[in-house]
């Protein structure tokens, strides 16, 4: 089982170069679905995802529709709508690959594909002044939760570039 992030028809040029980031570090596989609201090159998401391409594995759909014939599994939308917390699903009880799926920064996910999963619906609570989170926010709240839920599967609990250690060697 593996742990994917899928963005519908992303606006915001630094909100996906975070998220590719954020993908990297936790070693999960990003799914986007056009249309994309910037050029998915290097200039555009290179510097705001501090140079992960490299070791980033994404995937291009042209829309849902081809998106969900590749990829099965176990699909969850943020929504505003969603009304349950991502901590309120134990997401160790599937045993299929997981996608989570968010929605574009101004309108989010249409309302044709959540009324079709009404009980994968979820939302991070917050005080009813907010209508919503930045988008790579609300990703890095929710693949964090699920990696959690998982026991970290992958992620290294200790400084991997400097050494375990690095701080040992100062004399302060």
């Amino acid at each position: 089982m593996s742990v994917h992030v899928v963005l519908f028809e992303p606006e915001i040029p630094h909100n996906t170069g975070n998220i590719i980031r954020l993908c990297v570090a936790t070693g999960t596989e990003l799914h986007i679905i056009e249309p994309v609201g910037f050029d998915l090159n290097r200039k555009n998401v290179g510097r705001y995802s501090s140079n992960h391409l490299e070791h980033a594995h994404w995937t291009v759909y042209s829309n849902f529709s081809e998106f969900s014939e590749k990829n099965k599994g176990e699909y969850f939308f943020l929504t505003r709508y969603g009304k349950h917390p991502p901590s309120d699903i134990c997401f160790p009880d599937f045993h299929e690959d997981i996608y989570l799926i968010f929605g574009k920064e101004s309108t989010g996910i249409p309302y044709a594909l959540l009324s079709k999963k009404p009980d994968r619906l979820f939302r991070i609570p917050m005080t009813a002044e907010a209508r919503s989170l930045n988008l790579s926010n609300s990703v890095a709240i929710t693949i964090y939760e699920v990696m959690r839920q998982l026991g970290y599967p992958g992620l290294s609990f200790h400084e991997v570039q400097k050494g375990e250690d690095f701080l040992e060697s100062f004399d302060l």
